[in-house]
């Protein structure tokens, strides 16, 4: 299964470059009908995963997608997934 894996170390305290990163691999993920996109925030404090879940919840961001799953074996990571025009579900 492909994926795009979007790590969030680097631009932790950068708030607008976060905005446009997560942007980037979401619209990334909808052109190429990538089914899974991970973020990574690192455990740390738990405000980036806040900053990055609320991001996740806009609403013209979450009609893009179909599901978030938080990882229940890594606090800081968080799986995006999407289910594309045309996809068939079991």
């Amino acid at each position: 299964m492909a994926k795009i894996k979007l790590d969030l170390h680097d631009i932790f305290n950068k708030g607008r470059l976060i905005e446009v990163e997560l942007n980037r691999v979401i619209a990334g993920a909808v052109e190429k009908r990538i089914p899974l996109v991970e973020i990574v925030s690192g455990k740390g404090s738990g405000q980036l995963k806040k900053h990055v879940l609320r991001f996740l919840d806009k609403p013209e961001i979450k009609r893009l997608y179909h599901r978030v799953e938080k990882d229940d074996k890594n606090f800081g990571r968080i799986f995006v997934h999407f289910r594309h025009r045309g996809d068939i579900s079991l």
